[in-house]
């Protein structure tokens, strides 16, 4: 079985660690484990955490505590997950759910375009194409409430973030930051470069669960033109 490792987080977090490097591989099992917990949750667990390679698991000390002294909530814990994780390390994984974001590119919707375009010595029609052209998979959520985390981002259109950031940047801005990209699900602060956006509203806060992304998700970028976006802009209004 595949070593993992365990570190506590206060008083009341466990963080479980099940693999060194950001891969497909690791990822599965961080999936496995995090549905697991999430379909069975143990006596006195609060929340889990997926990360790029780690599980963070919260719960609360009182319930678990022991007034014989015979064990540590953090021990307990330690006993709680176990099997879980030998399950997830098993396991097989679930097959991926797609979801399609539709992006207009350029102009006042993707401001930085042109940019990133002269950054890598490609024209912006290519940008579009490989950036449209893969499926991204979601690590994580953070950052923002729905943020999502995607790997998979082509290096031909890596671009550093901006020297100063926007103080806001509006909803739906579709951005690259380093070797990553993401969507801003509400306006906020960034140093990414925005190339374009979306009217696909990502966190929902009416809805259960409010993020429409959750780890584990493929996300495709597909083109459409300004006057789709608008049109799709009074649809979600």
């Amino acid at each position: 079985m595949e070593r993992h490792t365990y570190f506590p987080l206060g008083d009341s977090g466990v963080v479980v660690k099940l693999g060194n490097e950001i891969d497909q591989c690791t990822h599965q099992k961080i999936k496995r484990l995090s549905a697991l917990l999430q379909d069975e949750p143990f006596p006195g667990m609060v929340e889990i955490v997926p990360g790029y390679t780690t599980v963070t698991v919260y719960y609360d000390p009182i319930l678990l505590y022991d007034p014989k002294g015979g064990s540590t909530p953090y021990e307990r814990v330690l006993g709680f997950l176990n099997p879980f994780i030998a399950r997830a390390q098993s396991g097989e994984a679930r097959e991926p759910r797609l979801v399609e974001i539709p992006v207009c590119y350029g102009g006042e919707y993707g401001p930085d375009l042109e940019e990133v375009a002269r950054y890598n010595g490609l024209e912006p029609e290519e940008v579009i194409r490989i950036h449209s052209g893969q499926d991204y998979l979601v690590h994580m959520i953070g950052f923002a409430p729905g943020f999502p985390y995607l790997g998979g981002l082509d290096e031909r259109i890596a671009t550093p973030r901006r020297s100063i950031p926007r103080t806001a940047i509006p909803q739906g801005s579709v951005g690259i930051g380093g070797s990553q990209t993401g969507v801003y699900p509400i306006v906020s602060p960034g140093g990414w470069n925005i190339i374009g956006r979306t009217a696909l509203p990502l966190f929902r806060p009416e809805n259960e669960p409010p993020s429409l992304l959750r780890a584990g998700d493929l996300v495709r970028f597909r083109p459409i033109s300004p006057k789709d976006y608008d049109e799709q802009k009074e649809v979600t209004s």
